[in-house]
């Protein structure tokens, strides 16, 4: 009697490595894992058969943020071994805890399967990563995401050049733009009762081909009694004062860096981050009332807020036309 074929499950990593020749190499031959529970176990060389495929695991994704580098566990960098192409897992880790947003501290939650629901919502919208999301033997919800051929929005606007002046008359209405498409695509979500849950300006990559922007990770999802959208409003309006100050201004900084501008006071900064300044028409008067007065709803002198995305584009896209004429 013939010998049975094996499971692909059931091979080695070196017999795997043999079977499909990926585009990479490693040094040492791992376990094959079926069941994703123990993240933590799961290291290079290692693979990760779900979904029917086979996953090489080439190390754990970081998270850089002011300058440091946090590795997080349970999202891998792979290869699929059937393809060759390059995919993040994301493995199932869940996690509730505190977030502090200046004097606010808000229960947070991180959901895989809140974000496998966004992933077969977006999914073939372009305005959001892609992937799909399967069981593994324990039932483990894993996300199989494609890599966003791009780069974070912060890092290609810290790396240009120029001085402000130059980039917001002949640079950022092309950004503000693409910015007021990323915030469509954050109230498609709200439109089908999801929101984004961690809205920041590293979470918005820039395509390098069609310079479009694309959001990523959808995992986090928070309690909030009165506006279950309020805290992505606040994290588009803190991009939004980023990209139109070209980068983050202080208090701290902001007498060395600009000695003839008016007096900083409290009134002038975000609500949730006191030091941070939000009326940038002090910094740099050329900045248009109009969409100064759009900042200035993120400050902590405001007394109304935009609770809606459509109640902050109505007040944004006039600036369009100020900025191509200025």
């Amino acid at each position: 009697m013939p010998e049975p074929v094996p499971k692909p499950a059931s091979l080695s990593v070196r017999a795997l490595m043999e079977r499909f020749n990926p585009p990479v190499s490693v040094r040492s031959f791992g376990t094959v894992f079926i069941d994703t529970t123990e993240f933590m176990s799961i290291t290079y060389g290692d693979v990760i058969f779900v979904g029917g495929r086979h996953y090489l695991v080439l190390g754990d994704e970081r998270e850089r943020r002011f300058g440091m580098e946090d590795p997080k566990f349970w999202v891998k960098r792979c290869v699929e071994m059937e393809s060759g192409q390059y995919r993040i897992l994301k493995l199932e880790f869940q996690e509730t805890f505190d977030q502090h947003i200046g004097p606010l501290t808000i229960t947070c939650h991180r959901s895989a399967a809140k974000e496998a629901r966004i992933l077969r919502l977006v999914a073939g919208d372009k305005r959001f990563m892609q992937g799909q999301t399967h069981r593994d033997e324990r039932g483990n919800l894993v996300r199989v995401l494609e890599r966003v051929a791009g780069r974070r929005l912060d890092l290609n606007v810290e790396d240009l050049h120029v001085d402000h002046r130059t980039y917001f008359h002949e640079i950022y209405p092309g950004i503000l733009e693409r910015y007021i498409e990323a915030c469509r695509a954050i109230h498609f979500l709200h439109q089908n009762g999801e929101s984004h849950g961690d809205i920041r300006r590293d979470h918005l990559y820039v395509d390098h081909k069609t310079g479009d922007y694309c959001w990523i990770d959808f995992d986090y999802g928070y309690d909030a009694t009165e506006n279950p959208f309020g805290l992505d409003l606040f994290g588009l309006g803190n991009i939004l004062a980023f990209i139109t100050g070209m980068g983050v201004h202080t208090t701290q900084d902001s007498a060395l860096a600009h000695p003839d501008a008016p007096n900083i006071i409290e009134a002038d900064c975000a609500l949730f981050f006191r030091h941070r300044i939000i009326n940038l028409k002090k910094l740099f008067p050329y900045v248009p009332e109009e969409l100064n007065r759009v900042l200035m709803h993120y400050s902590s002198a405001s007394e109304v807020y935009y609770e809606t995305v459509p109640e902050l584009l109505a007040d944004l896209e006039p600036c369009i036309p100020l900025l191509r004429r200025a």
